[in-house]
């Protein structure tokens, strides 16, 4: 049954963390818009868009790939029958070969392809095991 439950947490975690994901970045359009003329509805457009990119159109990307990491991995160590921690690092690892599997897809500057791989996933994977720990810990 702990095998069981420990797959469903990572199962669960990863679908979550992706609708996280997802989410943010189906609404990033309308809180920072994209530059002008630049069709981000497709793979082609997104590649053709890059050069006309500021900073400011990076922000919310990482946020979506923080955010959904940090959701899974807190899912995944408040679902875990044990190991909380190592569950939570799995959907942060999960997660880190999504975003290196990106950006063979779509190249992005140095600089962002840095912060994001560096800063939003395992970071923020390891974030989210300890903040259940220290849950964990103050019901003791």
């Amino acid at each position: 049954m702990t095998i069981l439950k420990n797959i469903l947490a990572v199962v669960i975690s990863l679908i979550i963390g992706g609708m996280v994901n997802i989410s943010i970045i189906m609404v990033s359009g309308s809180v920072i818009p994209p530059p002008a003329g630049a069709n981000l509805t497709t793979m082609e457009g997104l590649q053709a868009a890059m050069p006309l990119m500021e900073p400011k159109h990076f922000l919310m990307p990482f946020l979506a790939h923080a955010f959904g990491t940090l959701v899974g991995a807190i899912l995944a160590a408040s679902m875990a029958a044990n190991y909380k921690m190592r569950f939570a690092m799995i959907i942060g690892i999960c997660f880190l070969v999504g975003g290196i599997m990106n950006i063979f897809m779509l190249p992005s500057p140095v600089w962002f392809t840095i912060v994001d791989l560096g800063f939003a996933y395992i970071p923020m994977a390891y974030l989210g095991g300890r903040i259940v720990l220290r849950k964990a810990i103050k019901k003791l």
